[in-house]
């Protein structure tokens, strides 16, 4: 059975911020991801989601740099799971290759993040060494516990267990289970998301992010694998 069109009007909130429409788009699309109903969206995911954001990165792009708007769609070709589009939208400034600055607008709201997000065997094993480092590690974990006094969630890939040779008592060993860092803040969808207010919030975290994102640029840095990371 084919999926209605969505109810909402397809025109986009005449708003300076993120249109609520565009938290309304991806809770629409949970129910509704096919490709019929992103054919009869796609005005509204244009100027409710793509535009706003686009605009944000342009906000930004003197401060922190060149933005990235991801694609909508998802790729599917290895994946058991055959939806057609992302369940949000999101926005990447990277420093180096995987790690960056991020914001994204989906069903639950706008979220800001930054870090990064995806290592090889070369960045774990600096990331690691750092950690370790009586100076750069004491450092991350300073940044960490600032970042998480200040309302950030700390997150990202962790082994369940310590890494292969370290000691139980070893220093910052929650640390050491990271094989990618992030933090993040879901704001939800408070008043200001619709006012030019979003890009002074979405700003200031990414300010607060900074001593994250250097440290990860200076200690862990891109890949040296050929083509990776780069």
């Amino acid at each position: 059975m084919t999926p209605s069109p969505p109810t909402a009007s397809a025109e986009p909130a005449d708003v300076p911020g993120i249109p609520l429409d565009a938290v309304a788009f991806y809770r629409e699309l949970q129910t509704s991801n096919t490709r019929e109903w992103w054919a009869a969206s796609k005005d509204r995911y244009a100027g409710s989601v793509r535009e706003p954001l686009e605009h944000l990165g342009d906000v930004l792009t003197e401060e922190f740099g060149e933005p990235k708007v991801f694609r909508p769609n998802r790729d599917v070709r290895f994946s058991s799971d055959k939806r057609p589009y992302k369940d949000h939208q999101g926005l990447f400034v990277p420093t180096s290759a995987r790690m960056g600055w991020y914001v994204q607008v989906g069903p639950a709201g706008l979220r800001t993040a930054g870090g990064f997000y995806a290592s090889e065997s070369d960045q774990v094993a600096r990331y690691r060494s750092s950690v370790q480092d009586d100076v750069a590690g004491a450092r991350l974990q300073h940044i960490v516990d600032t970042l998480c006094d200040n309302g950030f969630d700390i997150g990202g890939e962790v082994l369940v267990t310590r890494p292969r040779g370290i000691r139980e008592d070893a220093a910052r060993l929650e640390l050491l289970r990271h094989r990618t860092l992030t933090a993040s803040r879901d704001h939800g969808t408070p008043d200001w998301l619709e006012t030019e207010e979003v890009f002074e919030r979405v700003r200031q975290d990414w300010v607060a992010m900074r001593p994250l994102i250097e440290w990860c640029d200076q200690y862990v840095g891109a890949s040296e694998k050929p083509g990776r990371g780069r």
